[in-house]
């Protein structure tokens, strides 16, 4: 995979990362968004995966199998609704949650991103910290130890 997509050089072992830290699929088709995002995370100590469509987003999630993903709706090749439709039905991406980190500010876009399997919405614009306060709360929620402390 190239460094735009899939293992970032974010992964495991890479400068500002950790091995053991929490891995975040950021999945956004405009780069700086995602640049943005994965700097801004592994300085905060988690690992970092990218894509930047759902087809990719989905192909990432069953191979990496991270501890949260962050889906952007608006995607080229598959959008954000349907990939996250699609994690949600498959048993290996059930469990991850989905933060939706979308511009759709109706509340009918929140409303199909929640039936979709969503776990959280967030209207852009988004400031980083509160997108990791969000992966922090949901990282340490009821879901997360039932899912055995991931």
């Amino acid at each position: 995979m190239t460094k735009k997509t899939g293992q970032s050089e974010a992964l495991p072992g890479a400068a500002g990362g950790t091995e053991s830290g929490p891995l975040v699929l950021i999945v956004d088709d405009v780069q700086d968004n995602r640049t943005i995002y994965v700097l801004f995370l592994k300085f905060s100590g988690f690992r970092v995966a990218e894509a930047e469509n759902g087809k990719e987003a989905l192909d990432t999630a069953t191979t990496l199998l991270p501890d949260v993903i962050v889906m952007d709706l608006s995607l080229p090749v598959m959008d954000g609704w349907e990939a996250t439709r699609r994690l949600k039905r498959d048993p290996r991406t059930k469990m991850i949650p989905v933060i939706v980190l979308t511009g759709h500010a109706l509340p009918e876009h929140a409303q199909a991103a929640r039936e979709a399997g969503c776990d959280v919405v967030i209207t852009k614009p988004c400031l980083p910290d509160q997108l990791l306060e969000t992966i922090r709360r949901i990282l340490d929620g009821p879901k997360a130890k039932a899912k055995g402390g991931r």
